[in-house]
């Protein structure tokens, strides 16, 4: 995460933090290079409450969500992609100088592929011309059913290609995997995906980041199901 260098810098043209929020942010920081990344959460979440405006308090937060998720540990931490980008996206606000930080963060590299990171680099599914870029930078996930999670998901490439991965549960509970290769096309917001044995399917990705197509294929978003009974 390279923390020691922000914490040495602690940005020192970003206006002065009450020492409370610095205090409770140096503990944490300490905890981190311990591998305590649970306790270092708690300490970092809690300068970011003591003082709001901490930049490097937020960006903190968000890196070490970042290595719990890696760790694994989704559901016990709520290490979820959104709200890592969130965190980040305020620690971003309160001091802009924070991007370039997260952009050679590996803890971050978990939010690579989602809206929120696009977003933070200047690309919104808002902007027509930005459409096909956020189709290849974006994992695409279906909605969950219960305790198997996603159960789809679309993952656009390079030259016109796209992969369909599938989660299919038999009778007995027992979950499957399978992966397609396709083809795609984009004009403006559709979207045009065709799989072997299938006819062309075309939906769209509106302006709120909602990749829509009918049935079969359905809905996607940037957030798997997860932590669901």
């Amino acid at each position: 995460m390279v923390l020691a260098l922000s914490l040495a810098l602690a940005l020192s043209a970003a206006p002065s933090t009450p020492s409370s929020g610095k205090a409770l942010n140096t503990q944490g920081f300490r905890l981190y290079q311990s591998g305590r990344y649970p306790e270092a959460l708690e300490k970092f979440q809690a300068a970011a409450q003591a003082t709001p405006d901490y930049a490097l308090a937020h960006y903190n937060a968000a890196a070490t969500l970042g290595v719990l998720r890696k760790q694994g540990k989704v559901c016990e931490y709520s290490a979820h992609r959104d709200a890592i980008v969130e965190k980040l996206a305020t620690a971003v606000r309160l001091d802009p100088r924070r991007l370039q930080r997260a952009k050679e963060d590996r803890d971050l590299d978990v939010i690579r592929d989602t809206l929120g990171w696009q977003k933070l680099l200047g690309r919104t599914p808002q902007k027509e011309a930005d459409v096909p870029a956020l189709l290849r930078a974006v994992s695409w996930y279906g909605p969950g059913v219960g305790v198997y999670g996603t159960t789809r998901a679309l993952k656009f490439q390079d030259g016109g290609r796209v992969e369909l991965w599938k989660k299919d549960v038999d009778d007995s509970g027992t979950p499957k995997e399978s992966r397609t290769q396709g083809t795609y096309t984009v004009k403006g917001r559709a979207v045009t995906v065709t799989l072997p044995k299938a006819a062309p399917v075309t939906g769209s990705l509106d302006a709120a980041g909602a990749l829509t197509f009918p049935e079969p294929l359905g809905g996607f978003t940037d957030s798997p199901s997860e932590c669901e009974a």
